[in-house]
């Protein structure tokens, strides 16, 4: 899976980070505040979008008298220590990040989420000893499935897109990473297990472990055979 590939670029919430179980708690939290239910097909109306965008459509879509700003902010004291505290890497994901820093192959964070929520987790889990870059959905034109923060990600890492291999558990991203020219690895999640057929079917890879990648027993696209 490595082979010709010059940098790794990851999704940082349900493809590095075991983060997405508190999301749907966050906003059923956030909601209720307002009296409002949690409409449940939100999930998947907000994917791919940045923070920002995120926070715009909750403003429009619930009629919020909270700015855009202080959307975020509610938002980020509401989720802070549960990054500091709570999350932690997805299966075999830190063993992966010290083999490609072992090989001194870059890696950056492609991410719709905030940059203040990344540094967050960053105090527990370090991220930053083994991430090269971090590019958000909020510091480029649009939010996946538009290739913008890939393109930022791989520009910064100084690596042409078809030299970046992508992680992503959902659609919207997997097709950010492949709408870049990148290759693209599929990480499952509980989250989106409800769109696997989806996920498999653009990803040119797929994994429920690291792992995986480093002992060959990845999926492929085609088959369920590995090749590196």
């Amino acid at each position: 899976m490595l082979t010709e590939k010059r940098a790794v670029i990851f999704d940082m919430d349900g493809t590095l980070l075991d983060s997405m179980w508190m999301w749907r708690e966050i906003d059923i939290e956030y909601l209720g505040r307002f009296g409002i239910a949690l409409p449940g097909n939100l999930q998947r109306e907000i994917e791919g979008k940045s923070y920002t965008e995120t926070a715009v459509y909750f403003k429009e879509r619930f009629a919020l008298a909270q700015s855009v700003d202080e959307i975020k902010k509610s938002w980020y004291e509401m989720t802070v220590e549960k990054y500091q505290n709570e999350v932690r890497y997805k299966p075999g994901a830190e063993e992966f990040l010290k083999e490609l820093k072992r090989r001194k192959i870059p890696t950056a964070i492609a991410t719709s989420n905030s940059i203040d929520l990344v540094n967050a987790a960053d105090k527990s889990l370090y991220l930053r000893e083994y991430i090269d870059t971090v590019c958000t959905g909020c510091s480029v034109p649009k939010g996946k499935p538009a290739p913008d923060v890939y393109l930022k990600a791989a520009q910064e890492l100084g690596v042409e897109p078809a030299q970046c291999l992508v992680f992503e558990d959902v659609p919207m991203g997997i097709l950010a990473g492949k709408n870049a020219g990148m290759t693209v690895c599929a990480v499952e999640d509980p989250f989106s297990r409800d769109q696997e057929e989806t996920i498999r079917n653009l990803a040119d890879y797929y994994i429920r472990d690291y792992r995986q990648i480093l002992n060959n027993t990845y999926e492929t696209r085609k088959s369920s055979s590995c090749r590196q």
